[in-house]
């Protein structure tokens, strides 16, 4: 990948890997959170838009208090108008807003280990593309045995995890969403990556995600109340509103490790972290699609995917 790879130590990459795990543990727990929230609203867009505006909110504080995170954005807008960067690789948080609004209309009624299985799917398969394109900052890959062999396996996990809705369409239809929520987040992670080194900090790019999402977010809701009407008042219960928070975390360790392990660890990583989480989150709060041995072996060859990518990005 270059000089820059060839300084970063073993014991670099291992701390990458594990805030990487880290940053999908979160994801897991937010899928959770914006679910019940987007039940309860009986909307799945407000639920998102609520998630990412709590985020906006604490981020742009963040960026104002803080004079070096300031400094970053200077460098940010800096780099953008003398086109060292493209304004096209700012729009990550478009992506990300999918992926919540997709978790909101979706895991109470999937589960969220059904869920992430099917984002883990579309991750893998688009991370090829990503890869061979070379979009982020570890420059072109090229489309490997291991690698394919992994995304079809990606795809096979997915047609387990949902083979007991079948018979229901519906059900069906809803695993489509988080897969190409999926395809947005390979994306997202290298344009995030690449905004990290143009502002040389990692709130800087995790505030613009959460800027362009919520944007994308109101249009959205905008549309959805003239189409359906207002959701259901907001509830109580103040956990339901962390999901913002769990977004920062996510977003901003991978933005951290992305420049110590590169794009495919970090992705391999944050998916062990999420199938852990969302395990374990179905056998201890279970919802309504709840812990099934189909969820379970679409996690596991899902987890058989990532070990075969995982060789061969070590080998690499």
């Amino acid at each position: 990948m270059g000089p820059v790879t060839a300084e970063i130590t073993m014991t670099q990459r291992v701390a990458g890997a594990a805030v990487a795990a880290f940053g999908g543990i979160c994801l897991a727990v937010q899928g959770r959170v914006n679910g019940q929230l987007g039940h309860l609203l009986h909307d799945g867009v407000f639920a998102a838009l609520c998630s990412f505006t709590i985020g906006l909110v604490l981020l742009v504080s963040a960026v104002a208090a803080i004079p070096a995170t300031r400094r970053a954005a200077g460098r940010l807008l800096a780099g953008l108008r003398t086109g060292k960067l493209n304004w096209w690789q700012c729009l990550g948080g478009t992506c990300g807003a999918y992926v919540i609004a997709a978790q909101g209309i979706t895991v109470a009624a999937l589960g969220v280990s059904v869920f992430t299985v099917a984002v883990v799917s579309g991750m893998v398969v688009a991370g090829l593309a990503v890869d061979r394109a070379g979009i982020g900052p570890g420059g072109p890959r090229p489309i490997t045995a291991p690698r394919a062999i992994a995304a079809g396996l990606a795809v096979v996990a997915v047609l387990v995890a949902v083979s007991n809705k079948l018979g229901n369409p519906a059900g069906l239809w809803l695993a489509v969403l988080p897969a190409t929520a999926g395809l947005g987040i390979a994306w997202q992670t290298a344009v995030n990556g690449l905004v990290r080194l143009q502002s040389g900090d990692v709130v800087v790019p995790t505030m613009v995600n959460f800027l362009t999402g919520t944007a994308a977010l109101t249009v959205a809701a905008t549309i959805d109340v003239a189409v359906r009407g207002w959701p259901a008042p907001l509830p109580g219960q103040w956990w339901l509103y962390i999901g913002g928070i769990l977004g920062i975390g996510a977003i901003t360790t991978a933005v951290f490790a992305v420049r110590l392990i590169g794009v495919l660890l970090l992705s391999l990583s944050s998916v062990a972290g999420q199938l852990v989480g969302a395990v374990g989150l179905d056998v201890v709060v279970p919802t309504a699609g709840g812990l099934s041995a189909v969820s379970v072996a679409g996690a596991t060859i899902t987890m058989v995917a990532v070990a075969t990518s995982m060789m061969r990005a070590t080998k690499r």
